[in-house]
C-alpha cells in the first residue's frame, strides 16, 4: 500500500517536472519568434531638438551597409537615417533570411561625430567583427568585415 503512494508521488512529480519543462521550451521559442518586450526607453531615439549642422558626411566616408557574402549577397541598407538594425523582423532596415539570425539580430550606427559603431542587441548566436564577437559597440572601417550569422557585411560609400 505504501510503495503505491511513493510510485503515484512520483509520477505526479515527474509530471509536474515535464510540464515546467515544456512551458520553458514554449517560452524560449515564443522570444525567439517574437522578440522580447522593449522599454520605450531602451529604443534609440532621434534628438529631435539637435541642429542639424555639423552632422555633414566627410567625403568618402561610408554610406551604405552591404551584404558582401551570403545568399542574400548584394542587398544594401542606407545609413542616411542614423542606424541599420539588421535582423529577421520587419521593422529591421536589413532584413536577413539566415537560420542563425535573431529577430532583432545587431545595429549600425552612426554617432554624431561620425564614427560607425556595430552593437549586437542580445542576439543568440552573436555578432562578429573581423572574426571576433562584440560584447560591447564597436567601431567599423570600410576594411572591417562585420559577420551575423552565416552572412556577411561591409561598409561602402
Amino acid at each position: 500500500m505504501g510503495s503505491a503512494i511513493a510510485v503515484t508521488v512520483i509520477k505526479v512529480a515527474f509530471l509536474a517536472l515535464l510540464w515546467i519543462f515544456i512551458l520553458i521550451c514554449a517560452s524560449i521559442i515564443r522570444t525567439d519568434i517574437f522578440g522580447r518586450k522593449v522599454a520605450t526607453a531602451d529604443l534609440p531615439h532621434a534628438d529631435l531638438d539637435e541642429p542639424r549642422r555639423g552632422r555633414r558626411r566627410q567625403r568618402g566616408a561610408p554610406r551604405r551597409v552591404v551584404i558582401s557574402n551570403g545568399p542574400q549577397a548584394g542587398i544594401e541598407a542606407d545609413l542616411a537615417g542614423g542606424v541599420v538594425r539588421i535582423g529577421r523582423s520587419s521593422d529591421c532596415q536589413l532584413i536577413l533570411d539566415d537560420d542563425y539570425v535573431s529577430t532583432r539580430h545587431g545595429q549600425v550606427t552612426v554617432r554624431p561625430d561620425g564614427i560607425i559603431v556595430a552593437e549586437d542587441l542580445g542576439s543568440t548566436n552573436g555578432t562578429y567583427v573581423n572574426g571576433q564577437r562584440i560584447t560591447q559597440p564597436t567601431q567599423l572601417t570600410p576594411a572591417d568585415t562585420l559577420r551575423i550569422g552565416r552572412t556577411q557585411l561591409k561598409l561602402d560609400s
